[in-house]
Formats: C-alpha cells, sequence, structure tokens
C-alpha cells in the first residue's frame, strides 16, 4: 500500500471546511483591502466598488484551486491560499488615473501580465540555485517581519481607523492572542489545529457584544451576484502600461520564489525547478484569469504562510477548500458581507502570532548554516534585513526616485531579495544547491546531531 505524503493526505470534510475557513479569514481583508483602495481611487460607484470585490474573491479562489489542486503543468500544490498582490496597487491607480487610460486599460495590462508571466516561468525557476539556505533563511525572515506591519495594524484596528490604538481594540486583540496560545498549550489534535479560527470566532462574540461588530451590510447585501468575463468592457491595452503591469509580474514571481519556499520548508516538501516552475504559471494563470474576470493580479498570499506553521497542518487540500469558500463568497454577497463585519483588531491577536511563525522559519534555516566556515555569510544576512526594512521603516525613502521604479523599490521582499541574491554571488560566487530546501535539512541536522 503506497503511503500518502502529509500535502496530499484527504482529510475528513468537517475538518477540512474548518480549516480552509480558518485560512480565507486569515486572507480576507487582505483580499478586499486592494478593489477597495483601487476603486475608491478611482472614484467608482459604491455597486462598481462592490462588484471589484466581488470579482476578487471569486477569481482568487479559481486562482487558488489552480494552485493547490493544480492542473497538467500548472500548480504548485501545496497548501497556498491566492490573493491580489499589493505590488500592483500604485501603478494600477496611475494606470486608472490617468485620462487617456482607464479602468479598462488596467485590464488589459493585467491580462498582457498574465501572458508574461506564463512566459518567463521556467526562466525565472532556473533561478533557483541562487537561493541557497543563507539567502533562502534570509528572504523568509524579511517576509515574516514584514508582514508584522500587518498583523500590528490589525492589533490597532486598522490603517485608516480614526480610532487606531483604541485600548478596546488593543484588549480585544490581546484576548484572541491569549486563547490562541491557551488552545496550542492546552489542545490537542483538531482543537489545536483551528485554533486560530476559535481564536477569531471567539473575538468576534466579544467584539459583537461590545458593540463593535456589526451586521447593517450583511443585510443590506444581495445573495447572489454573478460575476461574468468583461463586466466592464472590453479591455484597452496600452504599450507603456503593460510593460508596467509585467515589471510588476516580475516583483510578484520573486516574491512567490520566497513564499513557495516557506512552505516547502514547513511542510518538508523540497521545491525543485519543476515545481517551482508549475507554481509560477499558476501565478501567471491567476493573474490572466484577474484580468478577463475584472480584477487585478494575483499573487501567492504570504498572511497564510504562517498559519500552516501554527497549525501543523500540511494537507495542499486545506487550500483547495479556501479557494471553493473563496468561489462561493464571490457568488453569495450576504456571506462576504458577513467575513468583512469581522473586526480587524480581533485579526491581530491572530497576525501577530502568525506572522512571526513566517520570521521564525527564516530563522529555522539560517540556524542550519555554518556562520563559522563563512563568515561573509553573517554579513549577508544583516544587508539584506537592512534593505528589506527601508520600505518598512522609512516609507518616503524612495519618494523622489523614478515612478516607473517603485514597484521595485516599495518592496521590501524583493530589495532583500535582491541583496541576499547578489552579495552571496559577490562572497560565495554563483552557486547554490540545486535543492535549497534540502540542503538546509541537511544543515540543519547536521547540527540537530553535533
Amino acid at each position: 500500500m503506497s503511503v500518502v505524503s502529509a500535502v496530499d493526505e484527504r482529510l475528513p470534510l468537517p475538518r477540512l471546511t474548518a480549516l480552509g475557513l480558518q485560512h480565507v479569514l486569515v486572507m480576507y481583508a487582505g483580499a478586499v483591502a486592494v478593489p477597495l483602495i483601487v476603486g475608491r481611487a478611482l472614484k467608482l460607484p459604491p455597486d462598481q466598488v462592490a462588484l471589484l470585490i466581488n470579482a476578487d474573491l471569486f477569481a482568487g479562489g479559481i486562482a487558488t484551486l489552480i494552485q493547490a489542486w493544480g492542473l497538467p503543468g500548472v500548480g504548485i500544490r501545496l497548501p497556498v491560499m491566492m490573493g491580489v498582490t499589493f505590488a500592483s496597487v500604485g501603478p494600477m491607480i496611475a494606470i486608472g488615473a490617468a485620462p487617456d487610460l482607464g479602468l479598462l486599460t488596467i485590464y488589459g495590462s493585467v491580462i498582457v501580465a498574465g501572458l508574461f508571466g506564463l512566459l518567463i516561468a521556467p526562466f525565472v525557476s532556473r533561478l533557483l540555485p541562487l537561493f541557497p539556505p543563507v539567502v533562502t533563511g534570509t528572504i523568509i525572515t524579511v517576509i515574516g517581519i514584514s508582514l508584522m506591519r500587518v498583523g500590528v495594524n490589525w492589533a490597532g484596528g486598522g490603517i485608516g481607523n480614526p480610532s487606531f490604538g483604541d485600548p478596546l481594540y488593543l484588549g480585544v486583540a490581546a484576548f484572541v492572542l491569549f486563547v490562541i496560545l491557551a488552545l496550542a498549550k492546552y489542545g490537542s489534535g483538531f482543537l489545536a489545529a483551528v485554533s486560530v479560527l476559535i481564536g477569531i470566532v471567539v473575538g468576534c462574540v466579544v467584539a459583537t457584544a461590545l458593540g463593535q461588530m456589526h451586521f447593517d451590510k450583511v443585510a443590506s447585501a444581495p445573495w447572489f451576484g454573478l460575476i461574468l468575463p468583461f463586466q466592464f468592457g472590453v479591455p484597452k491595452f496600452d504599450v507603456a502600461s503593460a510593460l508596467t503591469m509585467c515589471l510588476v509580474m516580475v516583483v510578484v514571481m520573486i516574491e512567490s520564489t520566497g513564499m513557495f519556499l516557506a512552505v516547502g520548508e514547513m511542510t518538508g516538501t523540497p521545491v525543485d525547478e519543476a515545481k517551482l516552475t508549475r507554481g509560477l504559471r499558476a501565478d501567471g494563470l491567476g493573474t490572466l484569469i484577474g484580468g478577463i474576470f475584472n480584477t487585478f493580479p494575483y499573487t501567492s498570499f504570504s498572511q497564510n504562510v504562517g498559519l500552516v506553521g501554527i497549525t501543523g497542518v500540511k494537507s495542499r487540500w486545506v487550500a483547495v477548500v479556501g479557494g471553493l469558500i473563496m468561489l462561493v463568497l464571490g457568488l453569495v454577497p450576504k456571506l462576504a458581507a458577513l467575513v468583512e463585519a469581522v473586526p480587524q483588531f480581533v485579526l491581530g491577536g491572530a497576525g501577530l502570532c502568525m506572522f512571526g511563525m513566517v520570521a521564525a522559519t527564516g530563522i529555522r534555516i539560517l540556524s542550519g548554516v555554518d556562520f563559522k566556515a563563512r563568515k561573509n555569510d553573517l554579513l549577508i544576512v544583516a544587508l539584506s534585513i537592512g534593505f528589506g526594512m527601508i520600505p518598512l521603516v522609512a516609507p518616503k525613502f524612495f519618494d523622489r526616485m523614478p515612478n516607473a521604479m517603485h514597484p521595485l523599490l516599495e518592496s521590501g521582499i524583493l530589495l532583500a531579495s535582491i541583496s541576499a541574491v547578489a552579495l552571496n554571488a559577490w562572497f560565495n560566487g554563483v552557486r547554490g544547491a540545486a535543492d535549497p530546501l534540502a540542503a538546509a535539512a541537511q544543515a540543519a541536522k547536521a547540527v540537530d546531531h553535533a
């Protein structure tokens, strides 16, 4: 009898549903933020902004199914959730606000970027040997540290909240964190696996009792909303706009490489060149689907990587069910409104825990690096983390640089990736294991046996 790997294990449906819902709740606020920001920046009417959100959830569900379930030659088949990338927000607003371009040009550019992503995926995956453990560990650490800003802002009530930092928000976030920690210590099995979901549900009950969670939008939202291709009209194509979005696609794919390596490390699944190519193709295909279904470029959502580490559940079928839930939310606005009603400060307690797990995974990989044998590796880690922190601690640092460079310079993950790869090549040569995760695992075993 063949042994089923943890990644391919099919759990009972009730358990899968709870775990999939947990993933959706964790990513929801980030998933709907981009259509909200872009829709409001372009001054679209409320009904069109609502359509952007529903289309985002619907297309994100399809992209997640492609990534986690997989198609021939497409999809990394790991527990990965897909959502709209924040790297695209600035360029899309600039394109949409231009008098001779607009929303339809955004969609044309997204379609071109998706096709571009499909074409270059095999070439990007060939860069995998440039990601030995010192590079991989550094990038994953920066991903986790960068995400902590999201968790902290959630705990404070969300960016733009006039009552940001209210002690009530902080108290509820701390209570949610306490519930998760208590379940992690005293719970076992399924109870521990859904600790984040239970923490969020308990936080919602407390927020409702305190009058901080409202259901007006749930009552007014329709039960069904059909998502059709090109509902805003036929896409328009502009060379400069398309090239800009292709640049965004390169950023997305480099960031996704870090996400895939992190998930591979957490699930004990080696990410080789072929698997990475399939994952990056899914990013490209998801982006192409986004342009067709009235939404934006898709990427592997980093918010969910930490959840895999906390729950210890490695099955990709959890993400498949999460994708199906997103599809349903996109077609049933009333349910989407219910999920949207969850206050961000409730998610904050969970976010601090999950995003810290991503950083801890990076540190665990770095623990397998022999810093005594290669002293310059410490310099690689130090400088790369420093570059990765620039957009985080000084958001206006690159404001005077050309607009075309902003998608590159505003991503701390990309800056850290470029720095780590370049410095490693400088000090250690253009070399690396064909399977960085296997090398990291070997190094970690050596440390354990020492």
